[in-house]
């Protein structure tokens, strides 16, 4: 965390905003140990599923939430992105059905 003040303004009003964009928080964490060597770890995980790419765009976009991000930007360091489909996505790859 790159300054603890500037990213708790951005968590005081994210989850809100986040839900009311399609996303909803499924897991925050802070970190404890590495399972894998080689990867740098983060002291804080949050995972974020979102009904569409459509619906993150629309966060990101939103004008009113332009005073928002910044706080995000701010409060943190080596911030990383990253979208995995839905497993319900996935079935198909892995020979599974839905039960």
């Amino acid at each position: 965390m790159k300054d603890r003040e500037e990213y708790l303004a951005y968590s005081r009003r994210s989850a809100k905003e986040v839900e009311a964009h399609g996303g909803r928080v499924v897991a925050l964490g802070k970190f404890r140990e590495a399972g894998v060597r080689g990867i740098e770890p983060r002291q804080v995980m949050i995972l974020v599923e979102w009904e569409s790419r459509e619906a993150l765009q629309s966060y990101l976009d939103d004008p009113k939430l332009a005073d928002l991000h910044p706080h995000r930007i701010d409060g943190t360091s080596e911030y990383i992105w990253h979208f995995f489909d839905k497993l319900d996505d996935l079935r198909p790859i892995l020979g599974k059905e839905k039960k």
